[in-house]
């Protein structure tokens, strides 16, 4: 996220969770890698595009998850009508549990930076996320700013979540810095960036607000998580303060042992925000990581056959767009593919 006005919430029980500790990994007994899904034939990427307020969908072609067309004949899908009525890193999330294949959502950051600056935006910027929800993929409704922070919190950025099926519900999680109460104007020094979390079943009501990775005084933001089956992960953030994007793995669930595997001080790029990581549909155990090269011509995509490895290379490019910033991508059926060209031809 480089680089937000609110609305709704009652907060409720805190849930926070001292950071979990970094450990050596045993992964030897782990089976990490998912299998291929020859039901999913396509992908869909939601996208900003440089400093644009709005959400932006691209199709791959074919079922190649290097290469993608804009749908809508390029024209932005949602444009926010609420607090700042713009909206950057939006991530797909799909339902889980009673959810599963019945519901998704769209997240956001709530930041137009064409109205602020962003010294302003880290100061007082919004303390929310969007949502939207679909019930298809297709056409999106709902649109709500809910406030997850309180004034305390400078500003509240891209947000991302993930259905943790051991509480049935989803976590949601954030990058926030936070003033001293008695700096209510926040015109002092903040805390360092660290990542902040809470649990939702419907992306309404939201659960109080806890940290879930705090590495003060490295700034740390752009979370992104992907499961690897079973009780392990993958998750990925950027150091704001040496600007890397690094991976670290979990075989013992979302609160358990984190560790870099390719070493304590390993990254995979520098210059870079927003990985957004995904699963090749038609080969075991390959996935995919866009890197927005925030200073260049945003995303370019990496790609591995070992994901705990935690190396990753440099895919082909010849049929990935340029210039699109921290988004999501996720695999599709053939039939909402077809329902995505029908309603937003390219």
């Amino acid at each position: 996220m480089r680089p937000i006005t609110v609305s709704l919430l009652s907060l409720l029980t805190i849930q926070a969770t001292a950071s979990p500790t970094l450990q050596p990994l045993d992964l030897s007994s782990h089976t990490l890698n998912p299998r291929a899904d020859p039901s999913l034939t396509s992908y869909l990427g939601a996208f900003f595009l440089g400093d644009k307020p709005s959400i932006y969908f691209y199709q791959s072609n074919g079922n190649n998850g290097l290469s993608f067309k804009p749908l809508n004949r390029g024209q932005p899908i949602i444009n926010p009508t609420k607090g700042t009525q713009g909206v950057r890193d939006p991530s797909l999330i799909a339902g889980g549990g009673p959810d599963a294949g019945q519901k998704w959502y769209i997240i956001g950051t709530d930041l137009h930076i064409g109205k602020t600056t962003w010294d302003a935006a880290q100061r007082t910027g919004s303390r929310g996320i969007f949502v939207w929800e679909s019930t298809d993929l297709v056409t999106w409704g709902q649109e709500r700013l809910v406030q997850v922070e309180d004034a305390t919190a400078g500003m509240v950025w891209a947000p991302d979540a993930i259905w943790d099926a051991e509480k049935g519900q989803y976590l949601v999680h954030w990058a926030s810095k936070f003033y001293p109460a008695s700096d209510p104007e926040h015109k002092g020094s903040p805390s360092a960036i660290r990542i902040r979390y809470a649990y939702t079943r419907d992306f309404r009501t939201f659960t109080a607000p806890g940290d879930y990775i705090n590495r003060s005084p490295t700034n740390i933001i752009d979370l992104n998580i992907l499961p690897l089956g079973g009780n392990a992960y993958a998750r990925f953030m950027k150091d704001e303060t040496a600007k890397t994007v690094f991976t670290e793995i979990s075989t013992t669930g979302l609160f358990g042992t984190w560790t870099r595997p390719a070493g304590s001080n390993a990254i995979i790029a520098s210059g870079v925000e927003g990985p957004a990581a995904y699963w090749d549909n038609q080969v075991d155990g390959k996935a995919y990581l866009l890197l927005d090269f925030y200073g260049s011509d945003g995303y370019r995509p990496y790609e591995t056959a070992d994901v705990k490895s935690g190396k990753w290379t440099a895919s082909n490019r010849s049929g990935f767009p340029k210039n699109l910033r921290h988004g999501s991508v996720l695999p599709v059926n053939a039939t909402i593919a077809a329902a995505l060209s029908a309603r937003w031809p390219a």
